[in-house]
């Protein structure tokens, strides 16, 4: 099932990380790890490039930051 939706990945307040389609309010999923959230993302639409939030500091920015899977 793919969809042109973009989505994002966030981690919630339960240490899970949540897809989430653009303009949403609920997540699609939720995941223990990124790296599963992310394939979902790819799952669901293969095109999309989704903006992930940042779960540490590094020299590109912290946790309220965004990068490109």
């Amino acid at each position: 099932m793919s969809t042109e939706k973009h989505y994002f990945v966030e981690k919630n307040e339960d240490g899970q990380f949540a897809v989430r389609a653009k303009g949403s309010e609920r997540a699609s999923a939720l995941f223990a790890t990124q790296e599963e959230a992310i394939a979902k993302v790819k799952e669901l639409n293969p095109s999309d490039h989704p903006d992930v939030e940042r779960v540490r500091h590094t020299a590109g920015g912290g946790p309220d930051k965004w990068r490109k899977a």
